[in-house]
């Protein structure tokens, strides 16, 4: 899936997160970048959840701002989703 512009989901209310997709040029691949109140206990797995949720949707190639407020895993890939549907992606995610 190619992304088509910038889009963002989410907020940075407590127990959320925010999050933003914009296209990267093709073959620059996914470049991931991860804040968090919780990045000691908890960055690799939001990492991961971002890395399973952009793989299931067929992403290769983006740019990728997670700024998390302690959000749950399930927040972290509907908002990923949305982020993703927002910036042109027509298919539904598995």
């Amino acid at each position: 899936m190619v992304l088509k512009e910038r889009a963002q989901a989410g907020s940075l209310e407590s127990s959320d997160c925010l999050v933003s997709v914009e296209p990267a040029g093709e073959g620059l691949g996914l470049q991931l970048s991860v804040r968090s109140i919780v990045m000691n206990q908890f960055g690799e797995a939001i990492r991961e959840v971002a890395r399973e949720t952009l793989e299931a949707a067929g992403v290769r190639d983006a740019l990728v701002d997670i700024n998390d407020r302690g959000a749950l895993d399930f927040v972290i890939r509907a908002r990923l989703r949305t982020a993703l549907e927002r910036a042109g992606m027509k298919e539904p995610i598995p």
